[in-house]
Formats: C-alpha cells, structure tokens, sequence
C-alpha cells in the first residue's frame, strides 16, 4: 500500500510540475507546423521506441479522432524501409524521454535526409534527439515514481500530457464540433452518448 501511495504522490508531485513548465508558445509553433503542412497536402506521422511507442500509436489515434489525421511510424521498422510512407515536407513527432535511444537517432537522420519536419517530445533538450529536430517540447520528469526508478511510469505520463494538449489545440483550430464528432464515432457507447 504504502509503495502505491509513495507512486501516486510521485506522480501528482512531477506532473504538477511539468504543468507550470509547459510552454504553450512551444506547442502553438507545433501546432501552426502541423496545419500548415497539412495546408499543403502533407501528414502528420507519430514515433518511438518501446513504451514511447504505445504512447505514439494512441496519441495517432487520438489526433485522428479529433480532426487531424495522423500515422503511426514504427520507429524500428523505418530504418528498414517504412520510412518511405513519409514524403518530404511530412511533420514526424519523435518521442523520447532520454532522447539518446540509438534507433530513433538512426531513423530520425533517415527522415531528416528524407525532408521530413521532426517535432522532438523529449525528456532531454540537450539530447541528440532534441538537436536533430526541428524543434522540441520538454516532456520530463526527475523521478518515474517508484523504488527502482526505471521503468517508465512519469516519463510516459508527462510524454501522453504534452500530447494530448497539443491534440486539444489542434481540435480548436479546426472547430471540431459535436456533430462532426459523433459521425467520426458512430458506435459505442461514446458514439450513443452524443447521439
């Protein structure tokens, strides 16, 4: 019991604190580099390695959801030829807490050669993975709230955190309304409940 509640504490404590560091002027750039290409007939594609890529294929998932179509990139399989579904001029978020993870550093220089736009969320704004971005957003945390302090816990909290905002600005500069919405999500109990 006592481990659980010294976790949950740990976590109110980091995403409390991240909350007063977010910059929203960070996420609006994003947010303004994801329309305009958009504008242009480009996508939007989402990656990582490990835990960071469950949180790359929700956060697709969710922007498509709610106005902004958006692709899952498996980070791995890019250096090995999926990076051909991103065309020059295409936005690829890259999601890192340590950002130092040796394949998205290869499949981010593979992109980059490729002419796409990289958005770094990461942990680390001195990383190599924040430098070969175009820009980056801080999505860290000091500690992931438990006794090893390994697993990621905080860090993918902190990572679905700047994700999801910069999703709620996104919804808002389309205007996604309700009726959109529930055409998008005709099934479920979600769809039935704007019904």
């Amino acid at each position: 019991m006592s481990e659980a509640k010294n976790y949950l504490e740990a976590i109110q404590e980091e995403m409390s604190q991240l909350i007063n560091h977010i910059s929203i002027a960070n996420l609006e750039e994003a947010k303004s580099c994801i329309i305009n290409a958009r504008k242009k007939g480009k996508r939007l594609h989402l990656t990582g390695i490990g835990k960071p890529s469950y949180v790359a294929r929700y956060s697709a998932s969710l922007l498509s959801s709610t106005g902004t179509p958006a692709y899952f990139l498996d980070g791995t399989e890019a250096i090995h030829g999926s990076s051909g579904q991103v065309v020059e001029g295409d936005i690829v978020i890259a999601i890192s807490n340590s950002g130092e993870t040796d394949e998205l550093k290869k499949t981010l220089q593979t992109l980059k050669e490729n002419g796409a736009i990289i958005i770094a969320i990461t942990g680390n704004l001195q990383s190599s993975i924040a430098r070969q971005s175009d820009f980056a957003i801080f999505a860290g945390v000091s500690k992931e709230g438990d006794s090893l302090n390994k697993p990621p816990r905080a860090s993918i909290v902190a990572e679905l955190l700047i994700l999801q905002t910069l999703s709620i600005l996104l919804q808002n500069e389309i205007g996604l309304d309700a009726q959109t919405y529930v055409k998008w999500h005709p099934g479920g109990t979600l769809g039935q409940s704007i019904k």
